[in-house]
């Protein structure tokens, strides 16, 4: 048992070091409080896959079912955990504080009222680096909206930064499994190209070069670097629970999703949004030029990618006849020639320019939610019109 709210990636990290049976994680993550529920990690302290998760509810409508006369329940030990002390060891051992430190970096640090308060930014403190927090102290409501990492809710973040000259801006949702980053004028960069920057900087720096993992709906910016760096590239359905089956076997430098989730080689097959803020930190110390600089040198290596997602609502006749839809083959796409057909998690179109446009639709809501990626600005302006018109037409 944890006496405190413990981030998910020191959960999973505490089971694997204290060779444990598994944990069980309330939480909510970064949604609404009407989405907190049970979060299960197996003895690996990867995310339970599919199989795992229904066989664990099975047991569960079973006992429910037998009433009192069922089996009695275990009289079970019980015994404190503190996995605070043990995760930050192991980012530590991860993370270049030394050269963050020479590079006088100065960073801000967002927990969002959550489970990382006291994490990365006592991290870095300790290790003699600048850095101020804001929403560090407990706040149930959390502000009054859901602790999401995203660009309009990290407005106070990016004042601290300007307050403090800061170079950088990290942020993680409500249990630490997901980020976000403020590059030093103040943009969000999102979490595709924060995962291309790490895989790039990670081979780099570390020389590290199993393979890559992104989901269906993450960047093709990732298939150009593995192609470039030589690296074997594995593209899965969205859901980190996959990303952390190949994490485990050791065959990914980085494995990542556009949802804002990664982790890497040797370390938690689960998200972990206070890692991913640490080694912006070391690659933007290590560089020493802002993400957007690096970015557009990415940009020249290999080309410009320009991503981004939409959720659309849908009636239920749209739904229907959009469901059926679904399952058509289509060799052209409003002028575009349809070059690959993806099946993985939904429907993936990929075009004859490298452009490609995936859906997918909600399990728990009316939604569509519609991954778009172009060559360039006006080229993705042009694809999302498509994409919605495909939808509704």
């Amino acid at each position: 048992m944890i006496a405190d709210a413990a981030p998910t990636p020191a959960i999973s990290y505490a089971v694997i070091r204290s060779h444990a049976d598994g944990a069980i994680n309330f939480t909510a993550s970064h949604n609404p409080p009407e989405y907190n529920g049970i979060k299960f990690s197996t003895p690996d302290g990867a995310p339970a896959l599919p199989e795992v998760t229904k066989k664990i509810e099975a047991e569960i409508a079973a006992y429910d079912a037998s009433g009192a006369n069922g089996p009695a329940r275990e009289s079970l030990s019980q015994q404190s955990l503190d996995p605070r002390r043990m995760y930050l060891g192991r980012l530590r051992e991860i993370v270049d504080l030394d050269l963050i430190k020479k590079a006088d970096l100065r960073v801000v640090f967002d927990p969002l009222w959550g489970a990382a308060r006291g994490y990365s930014d006592v991290l870095l403190r300790e290790a003699g680096i600048e850095v101020a927090t804001v929403h560090d102290y407990r706040d149930v409501l959390f502000g009054g909206h859901a602790p999401e990492p995203d660009d309009h809710l990290l407005n106070e973040l990016r004042e601290k930064m300007r307050q403090t000259k800061a170079h950088l801006g990290i942020a993680t949702d409500g249990d630490a499994d997901r980020f976000g980053i403020v590059d030093n004028d103040g943009t969000f960069f999102q979490p595709n190209y924060i995962i291309a920057l790490l895989f790039d900087y990670l081979v780099e720096t570390r020389g590290w070069k199993n393979g890559v993992a992104k989901s269906v709906a993450t960047t093709n910016l990732i298939n150009a670097l593995a192609k470039k760096h030589g690296v074997e590239l594995h593209e899965t359905p969205v859901g980190f629970k996959y990303i952390g089956e190949l994490i485990k076997q050791d065959k990914i430098v980085i494995g990542g999703e556009e949802s804002a989730g990664l982790s890497v080689l040797h370390h938690v097959p689960e998200k972990d949004g206070i890692l991913a803020g640490l080694l912006c930190s070391e690659m933007v110390a290590e560089r020493g030029k802002s993400l957007g600089q690096q970015l557009k040198e990415l940009f020249a290596k290999v080309g410009s990618f320009h991503p981004q997602r939409e959720n659309f609502r849908l009636t239920p006749e749209v739904k229907e006849k959009f469901t059926e839809k679904l399952q058509l083959e289509p060799r052209e796409f409003f002028g575009h020639k349809v070059t690959e057909i993806v099946r993985k998690d939904g429907l993936k179109l990929v075009f004859e320019d490298g452009s490609w446009v995936c859906y997918r639709l909600s399990g728990t809501e009316p939604v569509v939610r519609v991954y778009s990626e172009a060559r360039s600005e006006d080229g993705l302006k042009k694809l999302s019109a498509a994409a919605k018109q495909w939808i509704f037409e």
